[in-house]
């Protein structure tokens, strides 16, 4: 399998998780010839609008090169912010938005950490 179907494939996992916490995926992985985002979501509620998460996946089969979430960089966090106000700007949409990370491991892809509200 290449690096780019096991990234896919480690997406599809992380959505299905999302999907099983509440979460209605809005899309996965989303490109524009500008950017890239992983997994759009938004988390159920029949109270209130709740704000999209855009996700970024990060998988390590283990942690002899670092976790995941040490490749969310403040450059990083900032590609994720464009793409994210892009994605917005593009779909016209007006609602509250944040940016989120998942972190999997292992040859099972477990789901380590998930984080919402990254702010770079």
């Amino acid at each position: 399998m290449t690096n780019y179907a096991h990234g896919h494939e480690v997406e599809k996992v992380a959505a299905k998780y999302l999907e099983s916490k509440g979460y209605k995926i809005i899309a996965l992985n989303w490109r524009d010839k500008r950017a890239e985002i992983d997994i759009i979501a938004q988390k159920k509620s029949l109270l209130r609008s709740r704000p999209l998460v855009f996700f970024e996946v990060k998988y390590r089969e283990n942690n002899l090169q670092g976790h995941g979430f040490d490749y969310i960089t403040p450059k990083k966090l900032a590609q994720m912010k464009f793409a994210a106000e892009l994605y917005v700007a593009m779909q016209r949409y007006t609602g509250e938005y944040t940016l989120g990370a998942i972190e999997m491991q292992g040859e099972d892809y477990h789901v380590a950490i998930v984080l919402e509200n990254l702010v770079p």
